[in-house]
């Protein structure tokens, strides 16, 4: 009776932690409409990366993809004037002092 318990416990603090460790802390909840930091880093790199085929789009991926986390100014200005498309004036000014601040 007593190794039945023992095997018992065991099986049952396995299973809980494989659940608890399949769980991943940074992952957004499922249904959720949530990014990770790579899906926006993948967003913006596909943007940037807007008429460049072949060899030199894939070079550029792997070094958007690779670079730190921290966009640059350059970039954030390459972004910020692509999302600003079709805005003129105050509207205009006022996007990109918005975009290039976050």
């Amino acid at each position: 009776m007593n190794k039945f318990l023992s095997t018992l416990a065991l099986g049952l603090a396995l299973s809980t932690g494989g659940a608890f460790a399949a769980s991943h802390v940074g992952a957004p909840m499922a249904g959720s409409d949530a990014k990770t930091p790579q899906q926006n880093k993948m967003t913006t790199c596909n943007k940037d990366a807007t008429g460049k085929k072949g060899d030199a789009r894939k070079t550029f991926m792997k070094e958007c993809l690779s670079a730190d986390a921290q966009p640059t100014q350059q970039t954030k200005m390459k972004t910020c004037n692509v999302d600003a498309k079709g805005m003129k004036g105050d509207e205009r000014k006022k996007f990109m002092s918005g975009c290039l601040k976050k």
